[in-house]
């Protein structure tokens, strides 16, 4: 990592294209709202970097460090996070399908701005809020406290009619939005019908409404008030308000379905993502036939060929045969039935036995013989069989003796393999290789997969796995 340690770095609203941040230290930087196509942060370090609503198109994070970072509204289009560090990363709403534009700047984007527009923006919002609820409070009150029958009648009128009149605009909203969404493509087009409709379905409901209910109130609250400059008030002034509530409900129902979508799509590309890195992983983990063994066989024929021909073509048929089943099945399937898994054990097992002679002992049981045909993972068993025999059988004057045992007991399937070895030292070196098969058990079953090692009562390492994760 590159000392140049840059804390706390400050770049909002920039044009940074290109630019080659390349193994730096910009830990807590701020890249919000700018442009960052084409940029190189290849073993960057931007743990809890913000890159909120910022273009990166084509920027590569080879190997750098996101953990914690922001990339909410971004574009992604290209992005390269091979091998990056992702973990607690907020890639809320980003976009993959085109470049950032700024007029993809919404209402809930603009909130979340800490500058003088979400300022701006939730002053405006605030109070439009207050106005309209201490309209309603206004009414309300005068409806309750009011003395005067005559006001009382046409404030109850009003608040009957704005309550209808919001049930007609939300419906009409509703209706039209999801004839507009399949027939128009054109956003202003669709507010523009919105609003026309939305304008003239009101007013018909008004006339109606104050045909049969409002004529003798309005008459009686003119007679006795005929003043009030509020009754000059022309008929639109009032479509103002379904109006809005319409245009914002369609903003709202519309930027919540597009959110929706995002939110399923990240999610979706999250997983995929998660996926190939477990794969890759699990294609790291995968057992591979040991060189060290290969060679051992090799030099075990070689002298048998002369000595006891019939040993030596029967070790290089079993040689044959385990290659073939190592080398014979998908990489991408990372599970066996038991019965095959123990075929293959027990082709190690013979061909070591070839090797070692009566110095080798060995036995495969398995509890029931419906076990076999449970599915665990592939090379799981003989990697421990080897170290068996590498840590334990090799290490003898006296004849070892291994056993494989596999059975069921309280909901647990048990993977067993015993020898009569050296005991497991307190501090197990990288040379048993256990580490692997811990990892590859945790990417695969996570907290329902374990491994133990014992001494007592007899030499052990069991495998368990809980039977409701099992295939």
């Amino acid at each position: 990592m590159d000392d140049r340690k840059v804390k706390s770095l400050q770049m909002q609203a920039s044009s940074l294209d290109g630019r080659d941040f390349s193994n730096m230290n910009l830990e807590n930087a701020d890249f919000s709202f700018s442009s960052l196509k084409g940029t190189n942060f290849d073993g960057a370090n931007l743990r809890n970097a913000k890159m909120r609503f910022s273009a990166l198109d084509q920027t590569t994070f080879r190997n750098s460090d996101l953990t914690n970072a922001d990339l909410s509204f971004s574009s992604l289009l290209n992005v390269d996070l091979t091998d990056a560090k992702v973990e607690g990363a907020n890639f809320s709403y980003t976009s993959n399908e085109r470049s950032f534009r700024w007029q993809d700047l919404n209402l809930i984007g603009m909130l979340q701005n800490q500058g003088w527009v979400g300022t701006a923006v939730a002053i405006i919002l605030g109070a439009l809020f207050l106005y309209g609820m201490n309209a309603i409070l206004f009414f309300s009150a005068a409806i309750f406290y009011e003395e005067e029958p005559v006001r009382v009648t046409l404030y109850q009128y009003l608040v009957l009619n704005g309550v209808l009149s919001g049930i007609v605009t939300i419906l009409l909203t509703q209706g039209l939005t999801q004839l507009m969404d399949v027939f128009m493509k054109r956003l202003w087009l669709k507010h523009l019908i919105l609003t026309i409709v939305v304008a003239v379905s009101n007013i018909l409901f008004g006339l109606i409404f104050f045909n049969y209910f409002g004529t003798e109130i309005f008459i009686a609250y003119g007679n006795r008030y005929p003043d009030e400059a509020a009754q000059n008030a022309p008929l639109y002034w009032y479509m103002w308000g379904p109006i809005s509530v319409a245009n914002a409900f369609y903003y709202i129902r519309r930027a919540g379905q597009q959110l929706s979508r995002k939110i399923s799509d990240q999610e979706y590309q999250l997983l995929n993502l998660e996926k190939l890195k477990t794969r890759a992983e699990l294609d790291a983990l995968q057992a591979r036939i040991n060189p060290h063994f290969l060679y051992n066989s090799l030099n075990s024929i070689a002298s048998l060929v002369h000595e006891d021909p019939d040993k030596a073509e029967e070790m290089t048929l079993l040689l044959s045969k385990l290659f073939r089943y190592t080398t014979g099945r998908k990489t991408s399937d990372y599970f066996d039935t038991i019965e095959n898994e123990l075929e293959m054990v027990e082709t190690y097992l013979q061909i070591e036995k070839v090797r070692f002679g009566s110095r080798l002992q060995f036995s495969v049981e398995v509890q029931e013989t419906g076990l076999s045909q449970l599915l665990i993972p592939k090379f799981i068993l003989q990697p421990i069989v080897e170290n068996a025999i590498k840590h334990g059988v090799s290490r003898m004057a006296e004849a070892g003796n291994i056993v494989v045992k596999i059975y069921e007991e309280n909901n647990w399937l048990h993977l067993c393999v015993h020898d009569n070895g050296p005991a497991f030292p307190e501090t197990m070196g990288a040379g048993y290789g256990i580490k692997s098969i811990q990892d590859k058990l945790k990417l695969l079953y996570g907290d329902l997969a374990r491994i133990e090692l014992h001494n007592e009562p007899v030499k052990t390492v069991n495998i368990g796995i809980q039977r409701s994760a099992i295939g």
